[in-house]
């Protein structure tokens, strides 16, 4: 059976938290996404390799090589590529400023859109009061994510042999729990308030793995998500004009699109 889906033209693609090294995370997904997708500049918004997790146990699966080659094959085809590091992937800071095979390597930088807004984009990581000043205490979040992470592999394999749809238990704790809804919160107002300092119109982040786009702050404010569970993506179409989108294989072979508005209880 052919694919027969038409590539999308898009100005800038916005991707952050694929994790590489951690299971499971959906690397066959976010490559299907970026062979339908082609764009003039895609951002690798941090966390794209987990290094806390190589660093423990070595996984390098062949579809890592994949992703890489696309990833590659796009860059040496003229679209420029830009990756701004992560707290998991935080060994490669330093290395800013230099390129590795046409992907440029940088802390943060700002994006114009097709109508002339300016985007902060960076990881988020470094308005993250946790990760600053406790990693310790970081590291034990992480553990808590992969553990939940398997116990929702279980739930999930129950809910497919009753015919129920795929259900995140993170994206549902930070949705119901009081705590994890204020840190979300803080953090908005952190990566905002750096924007509003930089002299931007927007801010584009990753980081806490939930997507969301909104001008509840003042300011535009857009989180690209995640691919561990969420396969979400940001995309500047040509008018631009942004995007969250969610690509998932349903039967119909398209993927789901959603705009302004927080996708992560999908």
């Amino acid at each position: 059976m052919t694919d027969d889906r038409q590539v999308r033209q898009t100005r800038a693609l916005f991707l952050s938290d694929v994790h590489l090294g951690m299971k499971p995370i959906r690397t066959r997904q976010l490559i299907e996404f970026l062979r339908f997708h082609d764009a003039q500049t895609i951002y690798l918004v941090g966390d794209i390799l987990d290094g806390w997790r190589l660093a423990k146990t070595w996984r390098w699966p062949e579809e890592y090589n994949e992703l890489a080659q696309v990833l590659l094959d796009k860059a040496q085809s003229g679209v420029r590529i830009v990756y701004l590091p992560g707290n998991h992937d935080e060994f490669l800071r330093e290395y800013l400023g230099t390129y590795f095979g046409g992907i440029e390597l940088v802390d943060r930088t700002v994006h114009t859109s097709a109508t002339g807004q300016t985007y902060l984009v960076i990881h988020g990581d470094q308005f993250d009061v946790v990760v600053m000043n406790a990693k310790w205490l970081a590291h034990v979040g992480d553990w808590a994510y992969n553990f939940a992470l398997r116990v929702n592999s279980v739930i999930n394999w129950v809910r497919r042999k009753l015919g129920l749809q795929y259900w995140s238990l993170s994206a549902w704790a930070k949705q119901k729990v009081k705590n994890a809804v204020s840190v979300i919160g803080r953090f908005e107002e952190a990566l905002v308030h750096e924007a509003k300092q930089s002299g931007v119109d927007g801010v584009i982040c990753g980081h806490i793995h939930f997507a969301d786009m909104h001008d509840r702050l003042g300011i535009h404010y857009i989180n690209t998500g995640d691919w561990v569970e969420s396969c979400t993506a940001v995309v500047e179409n040509p008018d631009g004009t942004f995007e969250l989108v969610k690509w998932t294989e349903m039967v119909t072979g398209e993927p789901r699109r959603m705009k302004n508005r927080s996708i992560a209880e999908d």
